[in-house]
């Protein structure tokens, strides 16, 4: 649904050639023309508007003087440098610019009559005076001449087997004896000139040629492949013209037909058949065409026509048609008319082979066009539900022309109504082209479409059509018919149109001040922009210079009932420079345009001065855009106005920067601008409250986000609209057809404006159809819909539509996970004071029982099931009382219809069990009887109940329910006799603590509960509660056992002497209790539980002395006066230990040392790998064997992946094998891949080993002093100090920042290189897991730690 609208025209005029222009080539490297005429060549440059060179072919005896000679083909060669020149006389001549040198390269003595180049310029064809073909390589070699009329048909000769002969055929009313009729062939048109015509494929594997054939006098097309062999001949076609193009992509080869009635384009396929048509807008023996030109992406079809002479006095005139094909069907885009006199009659035209959309023109008064088309999408620009978001596509094609041809007396009264543009309203009607919900009826072909700016009146728009004539509809009342709007797809008889459709108000014709300006150049007016109700911008160009003139055309005041007016200039603002484009914004009235060299000037129009100035960025730079764009529009991007570019090679800009290098299509609606690229995506970013550096950010990141950014749509998706105040985008195909997307961001941004105004029954309708989240509607703003329930309740009203709100309630936040808002807002509830579900369940059960409790009975009950403990005991008691008392109201329910429903919500099982949790049968049966269960089951289990004692029938209830805590309780009351049913409950369920509030501590049964709660803690291991529990209930012996197994001794001695032991017993419990503390390295409470209970007070100081206990050892020698013990003992196991710890010291030195070492010669290693990692990859396989010394260092990835996949297999096995292949993953083994690990983890345990020997030593160092050992104290105080000295000198080097730093994540930005990521990734690949972070963390040492004994230094 796009048009093609003028990008720019290059005129040049009167160029200053001798005779008469015949023919013209493009050099596309240089950017020049090459005319020929009947005395030569001249190259002329139409920028600079000047000749260039010129080259005279008579001087040289190539062309006659008397003007009689004819160029009949130019080329340009890029390879050789030079033109190739073929005259009618069979001369082909190479002619260089630069040196002004003719070499005749061949001549052929019948004349050529046609020279035609390979696309691929590998092969030249000539069509010679004799009928024959001549092809010849680049070089001017003959390779072959053929007859150009071939009687056999072709190698791609069609087989039959008979079936489907024209003998076998049905002929209808002309009956059998058709089947055996000769046809006949017409013979040639009479105005066809005879001369062959060639056309090659775009990839140059083939080329067509159309002659007359001198047997049937009708037109025959042959096509031949690149090695000269015959292919196919065309099937007979009567009429058919000369004009013959192969379109580019290769599919179709274009040429004309005369029918009876009509004239058409047709289609061959490259065998030779038929395959489509479409009709030109003119009678049979009007025009002749004379020339097909496809332009270089085969979208666009350029036909030639010329008026044929019918009455005497009337001015012929001549028709570049450009016309498209969409959805199988053709459109008439643009039509230009000429004149066939004087200057303006056409000599040649060519499309431009490197850009697609630019046509070449070449009249006869040495007047050279050069016209720039681009694709736009005329669409209405408002932003308010008023706008019908129409989109308007022109389409030429004459509507009554089989009307015209059935009754000439209508053709005087239609034949101005020819030409017509289709409108689609989008907002009510989705119609797939060619269809349309109306379409507009001109007289005259429409060249341009454009809507009104003003945000109000979006939907009138304006038509400029070929007369220069200004056609303006507007909606509104009419009180007639108009004649010139005619329903499309939306009319037809049987049903009522509700489309508003607009009137023809006025057509206005501009006036120009040189009229022959308009017969030369058809387009002179260009980028018609509808600003305000009577005022209207329009460009056009200077024919001398490359400057540009925006024209304001007003309207002149006349009489209502004129039924012409008339637009003035008023005024006029020259800008040098070509503009190629100009947008309006309709909320800003901003004018921006664009030059040929991206310079983008801010058009001040309201202003008195009129002037022009250049746009300017935030920073205060003017913008330029790198490269002209074909589509600009302005936006609001937070509070600034940019300007947004798209260029045809899908790169788009914002002001002077490029965001994006995929974009197809772009389009700027209200807060959004939405973007389809490459990848098969529509981005929709948001414009508020965003900065530029935000959004540039978003674009450029190469990965965007899903949700409501991003969505994936068919390959090839362009943007066509957007229906303002709706959630609807039209993407148009690359075929043609329509699809209509929601994209998320744009109905998530309508519904929280519905949200906003309190609109809940849009904004609910829009996310059930689109399945959006229904929880949207609380969580956008919770504190106003709880204001607003009742508002809420009433728009929606079906008692469906809230059930299915309440069915989606979940405690999650969606405005936080599924929607969050691009918007950071302030407006959410605190939630601290209760949850979601129960607030809004109770909210809107309070509103609806207002409202009227009948009619949303089941939404009551649908509001008690949601809450986040359903509450369906009050459930099923209001069913129960709805089957108690009936209701006279209309909208109320009955308790069967509130069961079912109760049904779908609650599982049948379950709800049944809580029936029977509320003890009432009644209500049991009820529910039993709308469930599946048989009688038989339940009926039996019922009755049974009904004959118990209450308690005890509540505990069996309670129980078969899983109620155990209920159940206990119950049976509580039921009797001492049921006490051991309690109990064995009790201990099968764990229920010690519930029960034991149940009784009180006096009774028998509180002991024996504890009894067993303590024999249950016993059994879990829990020792101490269990002794704890035991001692409470007077248990003694077994809580006694129960200590002893933890090793309280304190507990133990207490409980002791509860039982009365004797002095005997407790000194048998003292040595048993001693034991038990020595297994736990507790020597001191070991020695004072011997000393005070076993009167074993020797035994206590040789605890004292292996637990390295010396003070506590002396005073107890002291105490009971054994200073023998000092001797024997004492210094003794003094000496001994300061020699072990000597030898610990030597070895942990000795051991921090080795391990150090190791330690820098691994990382030095692995520092290598990784700077050879950056070239190449460290070497695996069979190479691996030569890093003996480097293996610690091989990838990341080999290891990570071993040991994941190691891990994974072990986690199923016990834990001693888990601990094993911990201990094996940090092995210290010289080589094993985690070798550094290893030795920082056993370099962190010599540390700390060494660490927490300081009291140790300190208090050793005491009693050697103490007792004169002052030799060994100072050698123990001089060890321990060199030990420490060397580990705190070694931590920095060992721990190093830089080191700790790489075991992090590496950080990647802005401000990194190649080097430093690339470093980085393979830091990455070598990082440890992150269970080992902690080794780089280097050990404490605590220098405070009082160790040092002066008395010794």
């Amino acid at each position: 649904m796009r048009n093609l609208k003028l990008f720019r025209t290059l005129e040049f005029r009167d160029i200053q050639g001798p005779g008469k222009p015949q023919c013209f080539s493009l050099r596309t490297e240089q950017g020049t023309v090459l005319i020929g005429s009947e005395h030569g060549l001249i190259e002329v440059d139409p920028v600079s508007r000047e000749v260039k060179n010129e080259v005279s072919l008579v001087a040289e005896g190539f062309l006659p003087e008397d003007g009689s000679g004819r160029i009949v083909g130019v080329q340009d060669l890029l390879d050789q440098e030079s033109v190739c020149v073929a005259t009618a006389s069979g001369d082909v001549i190479l002619c260089s610019l630069s040196t002004q040198q003719l070499e005749c390269v061949g001549s052929v003595a019948s004349g050529i009559s046609v020279m035609s180049w390979s696309p691929d310029q590998e092969l030249v064809l000539l069509a010679t005076g004799q009928q024959t073909l001549i092809m010849m390589t680049k070089d001017f070699e003959p390779i072959m001449e053929q007859q150009i009329h071939q009687d056999d048909f072709g190698e791609s000769k069609f087989i039959t087997i008979g079936w489907g002969r024209k003998e076998t055929q049905f002929h209808g009313s002309e009956g059998r004896q058709a089947a055996f009729q000769m046809e006949m062939l017409e013979s040639a048109l009479p105005w066809d000139d005879h001369r062959p015509q060639v056309t090659w494929r775009g990839d140059g594997q083939f080329f067509a040629v159309s002659v007359v054939c001198p047997e049937t006098g009708a037109r025959k097309v042959r096509v031949w492949n690149r090695e000269f062999a015959l292919q196919s001949t065309s099937e007979p076609v009567a009429g058919l013209g000369p004009a013959l193009a192969w379109k580019p992509s290769g599919s179709l080869i274009a040429s004309t037909q005369d029918k009876p009635n009509q004239q058409d384009i047709v289609f061959f396929e490259k065998n030779g058949l038929l395959h489509g048509h479409f009709t030109l807008p003119f009678l049979k023996d009007e025009v002749k065409v004379n020339d097909l030109l496809w332009n270089a992406d085969s979208s666009v079809l350029a036909v030639w026509l010329e008026d044929l002479q019918r009455e005497e006095g009337s001015i012929p005139k001549t028709y570049v048609q450009l016309w498209t094909v969409g959805n199988y069907h053709w459109y008439l885009k643009q039509s230009l008319s000429f004149s066939t006199c004087g200057k303006s009659k056409i000599v040649s035209l060519i499309w431009d082979p490197v850009t697609p959309y630019r046509l070449h023109v070449l009249c006869q008064g040495w007047h050279y066009l050069c016209y720039d088309w681009h694709w736009t999408t005329d669409r209405s620009s408002g932003d308010n539900s008023s706008d019908l978001s129409n989109v308007a596509v022109i389409d030429g094609k004459n509507l009554i022309r089989s009307a015209l041809l059935q009754n000439p007396h209508i053709r005087t009264c239609f034949k101005e109504f020819e030409d017509r543009v289709l409108v689609t309203v989008f907002r009510q009607t989705v119609v797939p082209p060619p269809m349309c919900s109306y379409q507009l009826l001109f007289p005259h072909p429409v060249n341009q479409v454009t809507f009104s700016a003003h945000p109000q009146k979006s939907n009138d728009l304006a038509v400029l059509d070929a007369s220069n004539q200004v056609s303006v509809y507007k909606c509104g009342d009419c009180p007639r018919a108009d004649p010139t709007v005619k329903l499309g797809a939306v009319g037809g008889s049987g049903f009522k149109v509700s489309l508003r459709t607009p009137h023809l108000e006025k057509r206005y014709k501009i006036q120009f001040e040189n009229n022959e300006d308009q017969d030369v150049n058809p387009l002179k007016l260009g980028l018609l922009t509808w600003i305000e109700e009577d005022v209207f911008l329009a460009v056009s160009h200077s024919e001398s210079s490359p400057r540009s003139v925006i024209h304001h055309l007003t309207v002149a005041p006349s009489e209502m009932d004129e039924e012409q007016g008339q637009l003035n200039v008023s005024s006029s603002t020259t800008v040098d420079g070509v503009i190629i484009s100009l947008c309006c914004n309709s909320k800003t009235k901003s004018v921006a345009l664009q030059l040929t060299d991206g310079q983008i000037f801010k058009y001040l129009w309201e202003s008195p001065s009129l002037a022009v100035k250049p746009w300017k960025n935030s920073g205060g730079f003017p913008v330029r855009f790198p490269y002209p764009c074909t589509q600009i529009e302005l936006a609001m991007i937070g509070e600034e106005e940019y300007v947004l570019g798209l260029t045809d090679r899908c790169r788009f800009f914002i002001d002077d920067i490029e965001v994006a290098s995929n974009a197809t299509s772009f389009a700027v609606y209200d807060e959004f601008l939405l973007l389809t690229t490459h990848s098969h995506t529509c981005q929709c970013f948001c414009l508020r409250n965003a900065s530029f550096e935000t959004l540039q950010a978003n674009m450029s990141s190469s990965h965007v986000s899903s949700g409501e950014v991003l969505r994936k749509v068919e390959r090839g998706s362009r943007i066509v609209t957007v229906v303002p105040q709706d959630t609807k985008l039209i993407l148009q195909m690359p075929r043609g057809n329509l699809e209509v997307v929601h994209h998320r961001a744009l109905v998530l941004a309508q519904i929280r404006k519905w949200l906003d105004r309190l609109m809940f029954k849009e904004a609910f309708e829009c996310m059930r159809k689109l399945r959006i989240n229904l929880n949207l509607i609380y969580d956008h703003n919770p504190k106003v819909f709880l204001e607003n329930v009742e508002t809420f309740i009433k728009q929606i009203e079906s008692v469906n539509h809230i059930n299915l709100f309440f069915t989606e309630l979940k405690e999650e936040d969606v405005t936080k996970t599924m929607y969050p808002s691009p918007v950071s807002s302030s407006v959410h509830l605190s939630r601290d004071d209760g949850k979601k579900l129960d607030l809004v369940c109770d909210a809107m059960r309070a509103a609806m029982e207002n409202i009227n409790p009948n009619k949303y009975c089941l939404s009551i009950l649908t509001s008690h099931v949601k809450k986040t403990t359903p509450e369906l005991e009050i459930v099923l008691q209001k069913v129960h009382e709805l089957q108690g008392n009936a209701s006279s109201d209309p909208d109320a329910v009955s308790a069967e219809e509130a069961l079912k429903y109760l049904l779908l919500l609650v599982d049948v099982n379950e709800l049944y069990d809580h029936s029977l949790g509320t003890y009432d049968f009644d209500l049991v049966l009820m529910v039993a009887e709308k469930s599946q269960k048989d009688p038989k089951e339940y009926l039996p289990f019922l009755n049974t109940l009904k004959k118990m004692e209450t308690n005890y029938q509540r505990f069996t209830i309670d129980k078969y329910l899983k109620r155990y805590e209920k159940a206990i309780g119950h049976l509580s009351k039921c009797g001492p006799e049921y006490f051991p049913e309690c109990l064995n409950l009790i201990k099968d369920k764990n229920l010690y603590k519930e029960a034991l509030k149940l009784y009180s501590p006096n009774s028998q049964q509180y002991q024996d509960i504890s009894i067993a709660y303590g024999e249950h803690l016993m059994q879990d291991h829990m020792y101490e509660p269990a002794g704890l529990m035991f001692a409470r209930c007077g248990a003694h012996e077994k809580a006694l056992s129960a200590f002893l197994t933890c090793g309280n001794w304190k507990q133990a001695l207490c409980v002791a002497a509860q039982l009365n032991f004797t002095e005997d017993q407790l000194a048998g419990l003292g040595r048993t209790l001693a034991g038990k503390l020595v297994e736990q390295r507790k020597h001191i409470d070991a020695a004072m539980v011997l000393e005070q209970y076993a009167q074993d007070y020797e035994e206590a100081v040789l605890l004292l002395l292996e637990g390295a206990a010396w003070e506590e050892a002396l005073r107890l020698v002291y105490k009971y006066n054994r200073l023998d013990i000092i001797e024997t003992n004492i210094k003794p196991s003094i000496l001994e230990a300061q020699k072990n710890y000597m030898a610990f010291l030597d070895s942990q030195t000795a051991t921090f040392s080795r391990h150090k070492k190791r330690l820098l010669v691994v990382r030095e290693l692995k520092e290598q790998a990784q700077q050879a990692g950056l070239d190449d990859e460290v070497p695996h396989g069979q190479e691996s064997d030569l890093f003996s010394e480097t293996s610690s260092v091989v990838s990341g990835s080999e290891m990570s992946g071993k040991y994941s996949h190691s891990n994974s297999r072990i986690s199923a096995r016990s834990s001693k094998n888990r601990r094993k292949a911990e201990r094996k993953k940090h092995s210290l083994k010289e080589g094993s891949p985690l070798e550094d690990l290893a030795l920082l983890e056993a370099l962190s345990e010599v540390v700390q080993n060494t660490e927490n020997r300081k009291d140790e030593v300190y208090h050793i160092l005491k009693v050697l002093f103490l007792f004169e050992f002052d030799e060994q104290g100072r050698e123990l105080q001089k060890a321990f100090e060199d030990t420490l000295q060397l580990i705190e000198r070694s931590l920095p080097e060992i721990w190093t920042l830089t080191y700790q730093q790489n075991s992090a994540t590496p950080v990647l930005g802005p401000n990194s290189t190649a080097n430093s990521i690339m470093a980085s990734y393979q830091q990455q690949k070598t990082s440890v897991p992150v269970l080992d972070a902690e080794l780089f963390i280097p050990p404490k040492i605590n220098k405070r730690t009082q160790w040092k004994l002066s008395l010794l230094d």
